[in-house]
């Protein structure tokens, strides 16, 4: 049986493959929030404003985690953009009455590593 969250949460990230602004929006709640690294809290108009734009780049997500935990789902993925550029990426998506409420994304790193193996960048 599919968890129906991370089903919601799939639909999501499918909507900025296709470039789909009404099947995202068909998931988002009137309550939602959206914080990261760079965003405090967002409500949804402003997620909209701000963030939805970025769909015109991204051209795939590939699941590293997606699990369910209760009204939460975690999710690692690794994106893709139209430029080639590979990213990794972490959020927490909570989901109510099948609408996202919450999502906090914590920004991961290039892919391929900016560090050697073993290694680290300098700030």
């Amino acid at each position: 049986m599919t968890d129906p969250t991370i089903s919601i949460a799939r639909k999501a990230y499918q909507a900025y493959i296709d470039k789909d602004r009404a099947a995202i929006e068909a998931v988002i709640g009137d309550n939602f929030h959206f914080t990261s690294p760079l965003d405090n809290r967002l409500n949804r108009q402003a997620y909209f404003d701000r963030c939805w734009k970025n769909s015109e780049t991204i051209t795939d997500f590939t699941f590293i985690n997606l699990v369910g935990d209760g009204e939460r789902v975690f999710v690692t993925y690794e994106g893709q953009s139209a430029t080639g550029k590979r990213f990794r990426n972490t959020e927490i998506m909570t989901v109510r009455k099948d609408k996202i409420v919450e999502v906090e994304v914590y920004f991961g790193w290039s892919i391929p590593h900016a560090a050697p193996v073993g290694g680290f960048v300098d700030p």
